[in-house]
C-alpha cells in the first residue's frame, strides 16, 4: 500500500504569503476560477460584477483566485478566459482584495518573453504583498503561435529555456546565456519576488521528461481524471527522487454545475462534473485522501445563481477544508 502523501512531507517549502496559504501538505483547499459567472453557450464572458465576485469569495474564505492566459479567442477552443491580460488584471485584482492568493493557471511561456514575465510576475508579487502563484505551460493551441512567429513544435525547448531564465533573474544580478538572451552581471532586473523566488506551478508534462518534471517547479497543476488514474498519475510523479517530489503541492481544476439535489449524483461535463453539493464534498475529499491539494472550481457551466452557489459551497464545503 502506498505511503499517504500527508505521511511523506510535514510541510511545503516555504516561498510566499500565498503558495504557503493555499498548499498545506495532506490537505486541500479550495479556489475559483474567473470570471466567475455561466458563459457556457459564448467563449466570451460578460465580465460583469467581476470585481464584486472576487471580493465575495475572499469575503466567504475560498483561498485562491485564478486566471488564464489566453492570448486570442480560438475558435476551436472556445473559451477566452477572463479576456483581459492576465497581468493587468492582477494589479486590479491585487489592489481589489487583500488576502486571497492570485494565481494563473497556466501563462503560456514560449509566447512571452521571460524577462517580461519576470518583471510583471515579481512586479504583482510585491504589490499584492507575497500573494502570487505563477502558473506555466508549453501550450495547447496551435493557432497561436505563427501569429507571434513562434514554432508550435519547439514549444517544449522554449519553455525550459524560459523558465530557466525565469530562475536565474531573480538573484542579484545574474549572469548567464540562453536562447532567450544573454544576461551580462552588470545589470540587474527589477523588482524582485517578495520571497525568495517566485512561486512556478508547473501545468501537465510542458512537453517535458519526467526527470525534469521532478527536478524543476515548486509544484504541479493536473487535469482532472476518474479516481483510480488520478491517483496512479500523482503516484508516478513521486516516483522519481521521491523525497525530493513529495514535498511539491498538486493541484486541480475543476468544472462544475451545482443542482439543487444534493445528492444528485455525478454527470461528466467538460473538465467536470454536473453534481449536487453533498457530492461535491464526496469528490473533494477522495482528492484530498490522494494527495491533491488544491482545487480551483470553474462556473462556466453553472446554471443556478452564481452568488447563491458560492454561499452554498463556502456555508456546506469551505469550513470542512479549512486550517
Amino acid at each position: 500500500m502506498t505511503t499517504s502523501h500527508k505521511d511523506k512531507v510535514e510541510c511545503f517549502p516555504s516561498i510566499n504569503i500565498g503558495f504557503d496559504s493555499v498548499f498545506k501538505p495532506g490537505k486541500l483547499s479550495i479556489g475559483l476560477v474567473v470570471p466567475i459567472e455561466n458563459y457556457s453557450t459564448n467563449s466570451m464572458p460578460t465580465m460583469e460584477a467581476h470585481i464584486e465576485r472576487v471580493r465575495l469569495a475572499e469575503a466567504l474564505g475560498f483561498s485562491a483566485i485564478w486566471l488564464r492566459d489566453v492570448p486570442f479567442n480560438v475558435p476551436s477552443f472556445g473559451d477566452a478566459g477572463q479576456v483581459f491580460d492576465p497581468f493587468v488584471y492582477l494589479g486590479l485584482l491585487a489592489g481589489s482584495t487583500s488576502k486571497i492568493a492570485l494565481g494563473v493557471a497556466s501563462l503560456i511561456l514560449p509566447l512571452r518573453h521571460p524577462a517580461h514575465v519576470a518583471k510583471a510576475a515579481a512586479s504583482v508579487d510585491l504589490l499584492s504583498g507575497g500573494r502570487l502563484i505563477l502558473g506555466v505551460a508549453s501550450g495547447d493551441r496551435p493557432e497561436e503561435y505563427p501569429a507571434m512567429n513562434v514554432s508550435y513544435s519547439d514549444r517544449g525547448e522554449l519553455f525550459r529555456d524560459s523558465y530557466e531564465y525565469i530562475r536565474k533573474v531573480t538573484v542579484p544580478y545574474p549572469k548567464f546565456e540562453n536562447a532567450f538572451g544573454t544576461v551580462s552581471g552588470e545589470m540587474d532586473l527589477l523588482p524582485k519576488p517578495q520571497g525568495n523566488q517566485l512561486p512556478l506551478l508547473i501545468t501537465g508534462s510542458s512537453q517535458q521528461s519526467p526527470d525534469w518534471l521532478a527536478n524543476n517547479g515548486d509544484g504541479w497543476i493536473t487535469y482532472p481524471r476518474p479516481l483510480t488514474q488520478q491517483k496512479d498519475f500523482i503516484e508516478q510523479l513521486r516516483e522519481s527522487r521521491e523525497e525530493y517530489v513529495s514535498s511539491k503541492p498538486i493541484m486541480e481544476p475543476l468544472y462544475i454545475d451545482i443542482m439543487d439535489d444534493p445528492n444528485y449524483l455525478p454527470q461528466p461535463l467538460h473538465l467536470g462534473y454536473r453534481l449536487g453539493i453533498n457530492q461535491l464534498g464526496r469528490y473533494l475529499r477522495s482528492r484530498e485522501t490522494i494527495g491533491i491539494n488544491h482545487i480551483a472550481l470553474n462556473l462556466r457551466f453553472n446554471s443556478r445563481n452564481v452568488e447563491e452557489t458560492l454561499k452554498k459551497i463556502a456555508t456546506m464545503i469551505l469550513p470542512e477544508f479549512k486550517g
